[in-house]
């Protein structure tokens, strides 16, 4: 198959393409590189330096989109909520578009902030509204189109530092640099991690099924943590103290996986990897 992944120098980009390569597909990568590295280049795949907005001028025809593209954290859409609209709900009407003129089918990252008010962050809200366009143009111009929900993903080719990194990587790099660990808030919010390799597997799993659901997959390993006990691995492992420092608008308490619908309808059997992969490092 010819298969499209936008985002394709992401984490979860990078970590899907790798899979799919080994597999026999060709693969075709759109990055602006905002976030993206291109130092995360897969030989043999074909990576286009464009947003995913400018999609209209590919003439290509795929087989299957991953649409994975977009800002993809809370905090710094606060600060560039323009830019956030951009990335995460006006290049999924594009990819829609695009795709609505092939017929092809799209699996669209959207996000577990779905289950929170959505008018927490404009991050919460503009991954929501990519979800109803989604749904909209499932239902009124009836092509195949699977939302797929990401919880607290984690694992190799992760982003360690900057704006974009989640809770796992930006630990690593404080621990690299000998520096304690920062808790935001009291450290008793929960979080659903979930490893990169039961993502990519239930990302493969929705592309290349016939099976639909009415809402969206939720790709969660369906056990969660504090931020507390969490930091207990890493001081288990590095001997590293913690600080704590003020709570941050938007952020919520609990995150945990919805519904069953991926490991039902699809046998997808994710694993509570986190204490094994912080041991690992």
């Amino acid at each position: 198959m010819k298969i499209l992944v936008t985002g394709g120098a992401g984490f979860v980009g990078t970590n899907l393409i790798i899979s799919l390569k080994q597999k026999g597909h060709t693969l075709v990568s759109i990055d602006n590189y905002s976030i993206g590295q291109k130092s995360n280049h897969v030989e043999g795949v074909t990576y286009l330096d464009m947003d995913a907005n400018e999609i209209g001028s590919i003439p290509n025809d795929f087989d299957l989109i991953y649409h994975l593209a977009g800002l993809s954290r809370i905090q710094p859409s606060f600060l560039n909520p323009t830019e956030t609209f951009i990335a995460n709900t006006s290049s999924t009407n594009a990819i829609l578009e695009f795709a609505r003129a092939r017929g092809t089918k799209v699996v669209y990252s959207g996000s577990s902030s779905k289950h929170h008010n959505p008018y927490q962050s404009p991050y919460a809200l503009y991954k929501y509204l990519g979800e109803e366009i989604c749904k909209m143009y499932k239902k009124t111009y009836d092509f195949p189109i699977e939302i797929v929900r990401f919880y607290n993903v984690y694992g190799p080719f992760e982003i360690t530092d900057g704006d974009w990194a989640a809770v796992i990587g930006l630990w690593r790099n404080l621990v690299a640099q000998g520096l304690p660990i920062t808790i935001v808030g009291d450290g008793n919010q929960r979080r659903d991690f979930t490893h990169i390799d039961d993502i990519v597997d239930g990302l493969i799993k929705i592309g290349f099924s016939t099976k639909t659901t009415e809402d969206a997959w939720e790709l969660g390993s369906g056990k969660n943590y504090s931020l507390n006990e969490v930091y207990d691995l890493f001081k288990e492992k590095f001997g590293v103290e913690k600080v704590y420092i003020p709570d941050q608008k938007g952020n919520y308490r609990i995150t945990l996986r919805e519904n069953n619908e991926a490991i039902d309808k699809l046998d997808w059997s994710p694993k509570d990897r986190l204490p094994k992969y912080i041991m690992s490092l």
